[in-house]
């Protein structure tokens, strides 16, 4: 009898993972590259309730060791799902296990501590290279089969590690925050407290010894603030219909990880959070992004891979990539390849997107020492509304100072001197945009290439931008044009 019933559960969770796959095969058809399909992990069939475990969920009462309880107790079964009530849940950073569904039901909140001295720091990754950060509120290394998914909200209470620019907020809104505390410098700039201006000032000190002490390291806490949700080298992927808000830095970082879905999320930050992307997807292989919304306080939907020398050794491209149906509402760029591309990005499809209100819309960033190839990119069927700069553009000379010289007559040229061509040198290639429409932007395009290595086989299709400004060419070859239109404000 015992052995029927394994059978049966054998079987269903067959049939289970079969459905998966099916739900999501219409992604997978037809693709401009060849691309495995995946599905959605398969979670055993065990729940247990946070409540449970001595969890309130009154704000107030912190919850951290109830989070751990009832995880260790659903990996004790072999994984299943934690299901988070209605409720406020306060809690310090949570380390995620393999073969775990985190399923917050309608009404929940998964709200962060403020008390810094709940997040330990660590040795991760952030910006392309190894780095200290405090610890995730969300953290998950090398795990098999994990999800988290709902209806609730995940927030990251970022204003309490996050810097402020007075320049991006309103006149209240600088008011608000000053009166709570922190430091003022230079009459622009807020930090939330006083080891965050330690920390600048101190930490590349301390960072550069061979091993810092946990002392040391917390006396800059505030400075090294963390990603929201970080997962690194995980397998089986899937954050679904969860609002992930408020982070103290990146919101998603997905990093390393294979077949990742992420499905009906809202990632959203202010538009002044500091550093606060939507979506950082590194080094990954095999993504779904689909049907979700990013509103950021820097880029929406950013695809990496490590930086500068670190990325080149790592050697881990992002690949096989699905982007459809999202939406950006704010943020520096819809769409964003980079700068910290240094493994290399291939295979990405981005379609049915649209961008309101972003500084640019289709953004490629690169610059001189990060090397890396981007190629076998395919962006079809894009509506773009009010983008402040660029709606699409290629900068290889990211961060670095305006090489377009402007002659007394007017003409705009670029004199900068080729360097030579080494893994260095970065590369974008064999990008093919289609079916484009801008209502309003700064400028309608900016190719920018290296003299060294040229922007290369960009085909543009079916493109209308209304902008401001025309579009400028600049150290690119074979850009092909088929019905592009500019037609420049009035």
């Amino acid at each position: 009898m015992r052995k029927l019933v394994l059978f049966i559960s054998f079987l269903c969770v067959v049939a289970t993972a079969s459905a998966q796959e099916n739900k999501y095969a219409k992604y997978f058809k037809n693709l401009p590259f060849k691309m495995e399909a995946f599905g959605a992990p398969v979670i055993p069939n065990n729940t247990v309730n946070l409540k449970d475990f001595g969890a309130v969920g009154d704000g107030r009462t912190l919850c951290t060791d109830a989070f751990h309880k009832a995880m260790k107790a659903l990996t004790q079964k072999g994984g299943g799902r934690l299901v988070v009530p209605e409720g406020v849940w306060l809690t310090g950073p949570l380390d995620l296990v393999s073969n775990l569904d985190l399923h917050l039901n309608s009404g929940a909140i998964i709200l962060f501590s403020d008390d810094e001295t709940l997040y330990p720091v660590i040795k991760t990754y952030y910006e392309g290279w190894e780095a200290y950060r405090a610890h995730s509120p969300i953290y998950g290394k090398n795990l098999v089969n994990v999800s988290i998914t709902g209806q609730g909200v995940i927030d990251g209470n970022g204003q309490y590690w996050r810097p402020l620019k007075k320049e991006k907020v309103t006149e209240g809104q600088w008011k608000k925050f000053t009166a709570t505390g922190g430091v003022i410098k230079e009459n622009r700039l807020w930090y939330p407290s006083d080891s965050y201006l330690y920390g600048e000032q101190h930490a590349r000190e301390i960072l550069s010894k061979p091993n810092p002490s946990q002392e040391e390291l917390a006396k800059i806490r505030r400075f090294v603030r963390p990603v929201m949700i970080s997962l690194v080298g995980c397998k089986n992927v899937l954050l679904q219909g969860i609002i992930f808000q408020n982070s103290g830095a990146w919101n998603i970082h997905p990093l390393m990880c294979e077949n990742v879905i992420i499905e009906d999320v809202l990632a959203k930050n202010p538009s002044y959070a500091q550093n606060g992307d939507g979506l950082d997807l590194e080094s990954c292989k095999n993504a779904l992004i689909i049907n979700s919304k990013f509103d950021a306080g820097d880029d929406g939907i950013c695809i990496k891979s490590g930086k500068d020398e670190q990325g080149r050794k790592r050697a881990r491209p992002c690949e096989n990539v699905i982007v459809d149906g999202c939406t950006v509402f704010a943020g520096h760029g819809g769409f964003v390849v980079g700068s910290e591309m240094s493994g290399g990005v291939k295979n990405i499809l981005v379609k049915n997107c649209q961008f309101m209100g972003t500084d640019v819309g289709l953004r490629f960033k690169s610059r001189r020492g990060r090397g890396g190839v981007v190629e076998n990119i395919f962006i079809r069927d894009i509506a773009m509304t009010s983008i402040v700069s660029d709606a699409i553009i290629f900068d290889l000379f990211y961060g670095g100072k305006s090489v377009i010289e402007v002659l007394e007559s007017g003409e705009k040229v670029n004199n900068i001197e080729a360097k030579p061509v080494d893994e260095t040198t970065p590369c974008f290639r064999k990008i093919d945009i289609q079916n484009i429409t801008c209502q309003g932007a700064g400028r309608a395009m900016m190719f920018n290439g290296l003299p060294e290595m040229p922007i290369d086989g960009i085909s543009l299709k079916n493109v209308t931008i209304y902008a401001e400004k025309e579009a400028e060419f600049y150290n690119c070859k074979n850009i092909k044009k088929e019905n592009v239109n500019v037609i420049l404000k009035k």
